[in-house]
C-alpha cells in the first residue's frame, strides 16, 4: 500500500497512523515491498542503515524483507545470538519499530539470516507463518551454505521468501543450480495446499547466489564497469547463461543488471579486489521472483475414478480462485548501494509493487481497551471474534508500548480464558492486574495472539495509559516536576 507521507513526520505520529485499524488503512490492493540482500562477510553492522532501508524516502514500504549471508557465527557468538537478538537483527528492529514496523518472523541458520517486517496495520492479515532451512555445505551436513525461507499468507495469498548462499568459485555454476534444486526439493510446509516452495503464489529467490562473469578478462571487465556499459557483460553472466538451458531457472524473472557488480571490493572502499587473488567482479548478489503459472485445464478422461474427479474439482477451484483473487508483481527499482563498506560485498536492493485482491479484509478478532487505564486499578480488555477461528485456552492478549519490535516485546499479557471476567457468543472481557500496568503509563496497543495459528489476529487502536497516582505522588515528594 503506497504511502506518500513524508517520513520526516514525527515518528510517534507515524506509528499511530500505521497502527490505526480503520478500514480505510487496509482496503487498498497495492502494496510496496522493499527487499535487501547483503553478504556482510562476518562484519559488525554499520552505525546507520537509513540509506539501505530508504528511511528518508517519501514512499514508505508496507513490507521489508532482509536477507543476509555470512553473519558472524563463531560458536561463542552463535550461542549468544540464539539467546538474545543478534546485532544485525537488533539494528533492523530498532530502526524500523519506531516507524511502525513489526518483525513478524525471522530465521537463522549459521551465517544465513532472514527477517520479515510489516506495517502493523497488515499484521492481523498475515497468517500461516512457517520457516525452514536446508544445509548444502559439506554434502548437506554444514550450514555455512544453503537456504532459509519464510512462507506466509498475506491477505490470503501464499508468499514464500527464500534467502540462499550457494557454492562459491567460478567453476561451480552447475553445482549452484543443483543446490538450488536440492533446496526446493527438501523444504516442505503445511498445510497441504502449499507443501513446497514452488506451490506458493509468489516466490522470491535471493541472496549471495555466487554466479560469476566468465570468459571476459579483468581489463575488459573493469573498462565496462568504469564506463557503465554493463550490458556488454550480461551474456557472460553465469546465471543468465544457465537460464538458457535450465527450465527451472526460466520460471524466475529478474530485472536488468543496470548496476555495477557487487563483488568483490576492498573493505571500506569502492575499489575492486586489489589483493593477490584479484577476484573478478561479479553480480553474485541477486533478487529474482516467480509468480505461479495458472493451473492448466484438467484433462478429460472417459473412465473417471474418484481421485481424478477430486483432482479436477481441485484444479477448477484453483482456477476460480486465480480469476477472483489475482496477484501481480512489478519491479520499480533494482540497484546496489555503494556507500556501505563494512563488507567485501555491496548490498542489493529491490523495490516492488505488489497488486492483489484481498481474500479477506476483516481481522479474526476485534480487541480494545475498556475505560481508563492506569496502574491504580485493574483494567478490562474487551474482545469479540469476528470470524470463526481455532481459539484455545493458550490464546493471550498482550499489552505493548507503541513502537514495539516483535510479538515477544510485550509489557504484560493476560490469558483469554484464565483471566476472563464475562463471556457470551459475541463479546468477552478479561482483566489485566494493576500490578502489571506500567506506573508511568504511555501510548499502548493490545494484540490478540492465537496460539493455534501462532500469529497476531487482532490489534487495538492506540490508547493512553495514564500515569499512576503513585508515580505522581512519588515525583512530588522528591521535588520533581513534569516538563511541559
Amino acid at each position: 500500500m503506497e504511502n506518500n507521507d513524508d517520513t520526516k513526520e514525527d515518528p510517534q505520529s507515524q506509528v499511530k497512523n500505521s497502527v490505526s485499524m480503520e478500514k480505510n488503512c487496509c482496503n487498498e490492493d497495492t502494496f510496496r515491498l522493499h527487499m535487501v540482500t547483503w553478504n556482510v562477510a562476518t562484519a559488525d553492522p554499520p552505525d546507520d542503515i537509513s540509506s539501505l532501508l530508504h528511511l528518508n524516502s517519501p514512499k514508505t514500504p508496507d513490507l521489508y524483507v532482509i536477507g543476509l549471508q555470512e553473519v558472524y557465527s563463531a560458536p561463542h557468538r552463535f550461542i549468544i545470538d540464539m539467546a538474545v537478538e543478534d546485532s544485525w537483527s537488533h539494528l533492523f528492529m530498532s530502526s524500523l519499530a519506531p516507524r511502525g514496523y513489526l518483525k513478524v518472523s525471522s530465521i537463522r541458520m549459521q551465517g544465513l539470516l532472514l527477517l520479515f517486517f510489516s506495517k502493523l496495520a497488515h499484521v492481523p492479515f498475515i497468517r500461516d507463518i512457517q520457516d525452514t532451512y536446508s544445509r548444502t555445505g559439506i554434502s548437506g551436513y554444514w550450514g555455512n551454505k544453503g537456504g532459509v525461507s519464510i512462507r506466509l499468507s498475506f491477505y490470503g495469498h501464499m508468499l514464500c521468501f527464500l534467502n540462499c548462499h550457494l557454492a562459491a568459485h567460478m567453476q561451480y555454476a552447475s553445482q549452484r543450480v543443483d543446490e538450488f534444486e536440492y533446496i526446493l526439493d527438501t523444504q516442505t510446509f503445511d498445510p497441504k495446499k502449499t507443501p513446497q516452495i514452488l506451490d506458493h503464489k509468489l516466490v522470491f529467490w535471493f541472496g549471495d547466489l555466487n554466479f560469476r562473469i566468465q570468459d571476459h578478462g579483468m581489463h575488459f571487465l573493469r573498462n565496462c564497469i568504469t564506463s557503465h556499459k554493463f550490458n556488454l557483460l550480461w551474456s557472460k553472466d553465469q546465471l543468465t547463461m544457465m537460464k538458457k538451458t535450465e527450465a527451472l531457472l526460466q520460471e524466475f524473472d529478474e530485472g536488468p543488471l543496470d548496476f555495477q557488480p557487487t563483488y568483490k571490493f576492498d573493505r571500506f572502499s569502492d575499489c575492486y579486489d586489489s589483493s593477490g587473488k584479484m577476484r573478478k567482479p561479479a553480480w553474485t548478489d541477486r533478487i529474482l521472483w516467480r509468480v505461479k503459472p495458472k493451473e492448466p485445464p484438467p484433462e478429460e478422461e472417459k473412465d473417471e475414478d474418484r481421485d481424478s474427479v477430486l483432482d479436477e474439482k481441485n484444479t477448477k477451484k484453483k482456477q476460480e480462485e486465480e480469476e477472483e483473487f489475482p496477484l501481480k508483481l512489478k519491479q520499480d527499482s533494482y540497484t546496489s548501494n555503494m556507500e556501505y563498506g563494512v563488507s567485501d560485498h555491496k548490498p542489493v536492493i529491490g523495490i516492488f509493487t505488489l497488486e492483489l485482491r484481498k481474500m479477506y479484509e476483516t481481522p479474526l478478532v476485534r480487541v480494545c481497551a475498556e475505560g481508563e487505564w492506569s496502574a491504580d486499578f485493574d483494567a478490562i480488555v474487551i474482545y469479540s471474534p469476528l470470524q470463526p477461528f481455532p481459539s484455545s485456552a493458550w490464546d493471550w492478549i498482550g499489552l505493548y508500548k507503541v513502537g514495539f519490535t516483535s510479538v515477544s516485546d510485550y509489557i504484560t499479557y493476560t490469558w483469554v480464558k484464565d483471566d476472563e471476567v464475562s463471556f457470551n457468543d459475541e463479546l468477552a472481557q478479561v482483566y489485566v492486574s494493576k500490578d502489571e500496568i506500567p506506573l508511568l503509563g504511555g501510548e499502548c496497543v493490545l494484540c490478540y495472539y492465537c496460539s493455534t495459528l501462532q500469529c497476531i489476529v487482532g490489534i487495538s487502536s492506540p490508547f493512553k495509559v495514564q500515569e499512576s497516582k503513585v508515580a505522581v505522588e512519588g515525583r512530588s515528594s522528591t521535588g520533581e516536576h513534569r516538563r511541559p
